[in-house]
């Protein structure tokens, strides 16, 4: 009975070195977050969690508690900030972090490659010169927002289903989010759409109307760096919901040329 335990025994820990061995090295994501107006203090643990259970992925929190839109992510202090990234997952909400120096610091790691995400806020920060129809940062995201309506649930429709990062996700329905607006409706010319949302909403005179905009989406900044975005993730609700985190995964891994089988971890 004592060898068939010990063979048992040698057979599990044979197989787990074989299971940590196939296993990648895991994807090292920063995560900047921290502003105004939305609970980082939760949502910074919500992302990781959720990330690094469903992928390959380390993930290093830089959050700012700073509350209001002027401060700058102390992350930021360093020209080598992102040194040792293979992402970079922007999360903060600085609207009036406008310095165009600080600016080109931030996006100089992107400019030469580094892969990026952009959730929610971060498309509303950084509003230098330009703003609202052009800016560096617009450049970066691939599509200029500057306001978002109330909070009512977004009826989420892919409008891509054969993208490597929609392919596997269904249409779903948010909780209370905030719909941002698309300046000029459209994106530039180096994104790619892959979802759009609905929001039906009561105008002043009290009659309903629907705003449909672009959600998610993809870019190619400086011709070679691969950026997801979206608009999503106000509430914790959004932001823990497995839709939500199941997309954020898949884009992640999509902008480091990694969404496979090797880094996605089996549920």
């Amino acid at each position: 009975m004592m060898r068939i335990l010990s063979l048992v025994l040698v057979g599990c820990l044979a197989l787990s070195g074989l299971r940590a061995a196939d296993a990648p090295k895991p994807l090292k994501a920063l995560l900047v977050c921290g502003g105004c107006c939305h609970d980082y203090a939760k949502q910074k643990l919500i992302l990781k969690a959720g990330l690094e259970e469903r992928a390959h992925i380390e993930v290093t929190l830089a959050h700012d508690p700073d509350n209001g839109t002027k401060h700058l992510n102390p992350i930021y202090a360093s020209a080598d900030w992102a040194k040792g990234y293979d992402v970079i997952i922007h999360d903060e909400c600085s609207a009036d972090v406008k310095d165009k120096a600080t600016i080109d610091l931030i996006l100089q790691p992107h400019k030469d490659g580094l892969p990026g995400v952009n959730l929610h806020c971060a498309m509303h920060s950084y509003r230098s010169e330009g703003f609202p129809k052009s800016t560096p940062w617009f450049d970066f995201t691939g599509l200029a927002t500057t306001g978002h309506g109330p909070q009512v649930p977004i009826e989420i429709t892919y409008t891509d289903k054969e993208h490597p990062i929609t392919k596997t996700l269904e249409n779903w329905t948010t909780g209370n989010e905030e719909l941002y607006n698309n300046v000029a409706g459209k994106l530039l010319d180096t994104g790619s759409i892959l979802a759009r949302g609905k929001q039906t909403i009561k105008a002043k005179d009290g009659k309903e109307k629907i705003d449909d905009t672009i959600v998610i989406w993809t870019n190619k900044y400086n011709e070679k760096t691969r950026v997801f975005n979206t608009t999503l993730g106000h509430n914790n609700t959004t932001v823990q919901d497995p839709k939500y985190l199941d997309l954020v995964t898949r884009g992640l891994l999509w902008s480091c040329d990694k969404l496979n089988d090797t880094y996605l971890k089996k549920k």
